[in-house]
């Protein structure tokens, strides 16, 4: 308990960012709905999060070693904020894209920080308590930001301006603690081709995943606009999403530590393409229905990235952990940056279920190259254990990664 309190500053900021940035997405794609913004240029703020995410990622480690961690926060708050702020000073599509990679490398930046102080403190005796709360608190204050949608009008700026209180007053909790800052850890080297040596099946894997979930998270609001649903009803649709994917972590992690991991991706993809399938039917079956469909995508599609992390690690020295999971994180943002502005055009082109035939047929490719590693070479014998990895900085890998040692079989 001492422990928990003692991060109790860096949890209450996490929650306060998640609140900002969890509704900022949303919000923009029924914003754009309102404002008659098109189809694909609502996936370009998607995309455009993304590309702020992975600029983040790289910059903040570097951010920190100038300037210490409370001024790199502060100077990725401030720019989460502007982003936010402007939003209804200029109304135009391509303004907001460049407002949106400003809340992207806000996000990056901040869990760079977050996570690299998380990291200084915890011990290998504690640190699985100390993760295991820090992944939960983050999916509780991600399920609660999709529900605010509920509550914020689109293209309103006190709705914006909100979102920005909540950015803003994750500064205080993490500024205003009296602990001492921790050292500036090294910037992770990005390698994308260690993750392409160790394990092309996780790159794939992990390339779906964004895919996946950038399509849900930034094109779902769309979505659900066009298959009639109101806009508290598209928060409950996004919860939804969110909780089957907290979920589906559970019973996941036992069959990735029980079965061969290729296999598991295998499963889930082929359960993914079921969801897609049955989440299209369900949108003339009633709002229950459509709920539970997008809680099945959720509890299919959300854990194929750390199963895949996870299978990728497999083949890693202990060296190279922090490397790799950084390498697994870019390709994660590549296919997350191309994923909305894809499947928001082929919503324009096609209709609503374009969305999720778009899904499936990632998920296929997935199933196809799946096969055909398992017959490249075997399943290694000394697996590691399989943890959930959040998709939050080029630092995470610091903080799974002793884990990952520590739990080796």
């Amino acid at each position: 308990m001492r422990l928990l309190i003692s991060f109790a500053a860096l949890f209450l900021s996490v929650i306060l960012l998640q609140l900002s940035s969890g509704g900022v997405g949303p919000l923009d794609a029924l914003s754009g709905v309102a404002l008659g913004f098109s189809s694909a240029e609502i996936g370009l703020l998607g995309s455009a999060h993304f590309v702020g995410f992975f600029v983040g990622c790289w910059w903040a480690p570097r951010l920190m070693g100038s300037v210490g961690h409370a001024r790199a926060f502060a100077a990725c708050t401030a720019v989460g904020v502007i982003g936010l702020l402007a939003h209804m000073l200029l109304v135009d599509a391509y303004a907001w894209a460049l407002m949106r990679i400003a809340s992207g490398l806000c996000v990056a930046g901040c869990y760079t920080v977050i996570e690299s102080w998380l990291q200084s403190k915890v011990t290998n005796e504690t640190r699985g308590r100390a993760m295991g709360t820090y992944r939960g608190v983050d999916m509780g204050a991600s399920l609660v930001a999709q529900l605010l949608i509920g509550v914020l009008e689109p293209a309103s700026y006190v709705s914006y301006n909100l979102l920005a209180i909540f950015c803003c007053a994750s500064l205080l909790p993490l500024t205003l603690t009296t602990a001492d800052q921790p050292e500036i850890p090294a910037a992770p080297r990005l390698r994308p081709s260690i993750a392409w040596t160790l394990s092309p099946l996780a790159v794939a894997g992990v390339l779906v995943a964004g895919l996946s979930s950038a399509a849900f998270r930034m094109v779902g609001p769309l979505y659900g606009a066009e298959v009639g649903l109101a806009a508290d009803q598209i928060a409950w649709f996004l919860a939804a999403f969110v909780l089957g994917g907290a979920l589906g972590q559970w019973p996941t992690g036992w069959l990735a530590d029980k079965m061969d991991r290729r296999w598991v991706l295998i499963v889930l993809s082929v359960a993914a393409m079921v969801s897609c399938a049955v989440t299209v039917t369900a949108s003339g079956a009633g709002t229950l229905a459509v709920f539970l469909s997008a809680m099945f995508f959720g509890l299919t599609t959300f854990p194929i990235y750390s199963v895949a992390a996870a299978h990728a690690h497999d083949f890693a020295e202990d060296s190279q952990r922090v490397d790799l999971s950084a390498a697994l994180l870019f390709f994660f943002a590549l296919g997350a940056i191309a994923s909305p502005l894809i499947s928001s055009s082929l919503i324009e082109a096609f209709g609503p279920g374009a969305l999720f035939t778009f899904v499936s047929l990632g998920h296929l490719a997935l199933v196809v190259f799946g096969l055909i590693r398992m017959r490249a070479r075997p399943a290694p014998e000394d697996r590691t254990a399989y943890i959930y990895a959040p998709r939050t900085s080029f630092l995470i890998g610091r903080l799974t990664g002793r884990m990952r040692d520590r739990r080796r079989r």
